[in-house]
């Protein structure tokens, strides 16, 4: 129904009032369908993306594609629940919440849900950092070397810098100024630079320089294949955290082990908090050695 006012001059004010007591009409979504709309926009290409769509996969299927138009805590509770009777670490939940928490977010910025739940990170055990000695280093590369001079010099440089599979393989040529290297896409969304050993210095500079960058083409399920052959092959088969990502707390723990201070490993590594780093700090225990010969002494005085 509407009503034209009464001229005033030359103005005519139009109401439309049945616009102004229109209820809203709210669509009802899923997690498969959020997922579809936005993972493209929120995740890159590769192994984490194939993660999430994993992880966010999984949650709808818990919710039997449940449809909503508001997340609700009680739902949050729910999926953490049936996560943990799945046997679901603690680590694994805070992952996979996540993954949700960043598409629910997505989809309430777009409109398409009317509120957010809360999302508290469940208490974490410090779990086992398994890192390559030099020995295993030197077997796993040599084989991996035999299979392919290209995947070895990007284990080279991988464990020389800390960096992540997709940020090795993601290095452009324009991201090397001298003997320092600069990722831009990293997890965190923060650039970092670091400097270059010997070695991974020539592990780059033996690439062809017409690709986009040292290890630009490198598929990253057929470096893992190779990966686990070379493994298999060295006697680290049956080790499941023989995995690539070993690098990255190889190169942490050498840094740590060689007396560089927890902050500067931050930095180094790219972590968004000196609580991830922290993982690393009980390497540096040799440090604690000055303290023997303190109590030594004050129990010799307190003999004498």
């Amino acid at each position: 129904m509407q009503k034209v006012a009464p001229n005033f001059g030359n103005y005519n004010l139009n109401y439309n009032f049945s616009s102004l007591i229109q209820p809203k009409i709210s669509k009802r979504v899923t997690l498969r369908w959020l997922l579809d709309r936005y993972s493209d926009v929120l995740w890159e290409p590769g192994s984490h993306k194939y993660n999430v769509l994993s992880f966010v996969g999984e949650l709808d299927e818990i919710l039997l594609g449940t449809t909503f138009t508001d997340f609700t805590d009680e739902m949050v509770d729910s999926l953490i629940a049936a996560l943990r009777k799945r046997g679901n670490s603690n680590a694994t939940i805070n992952r996979k919440m996540a993954a949700l928490s960043k598409l629910l977010r997505k989809a309430y910025r777009m409109g398409d849900i009317e509120s957010l739940p809360e999302f508290k990170r469940q208490r974490e055990k410090a779990g086992r950092i398994r890192f390559l000695d030099p020995d295993e280093e030197a077997r796993l590369f040599a084989r991996i070397l035999e299979i392919s001079d290209l995947y070895g010099r990007l284990c080279i440089f991988l464990v020389d810098t800390g960096a992540r599979l997709g940020e090795g393989i993601g290095l452009r040529w324009q991201d090397i100024q001298g003997e320092r290297v600069t990722f831009w896409l990293t997890k965190s969304g923060k650039s970092r630079s670091v400097p270059l050993t010997e070695r991974a210095a020539a592990a780059i500079h033996a690439s062809d320089r017409r690709k986009r960058g040292p290890f630009a083409g490198i598929a990253q399920p057929k470096f893992r294949a190779a990966w686990n052959e070379a493994k298999q092959t060295v006697g680290l088969g049956t080790d499941p955290d023989v995995v690539p990502h070993i690098l990255r707390h190889t190169c942490a723990s050498r840094l740590v082990q060689g007396g560089i201070d927890i902050r500067r490993v931050q930095t180094w590594l790219g972590h968004q908090t000196l609580q991830m780093t922290m993982r690393y700090a009980h390497l540096a225990s040799s440090d604690l050695d000055i303290c023997v010969p303190i109590l030594e002494r004050a129990a010799r005085r307190k003999a004498g």
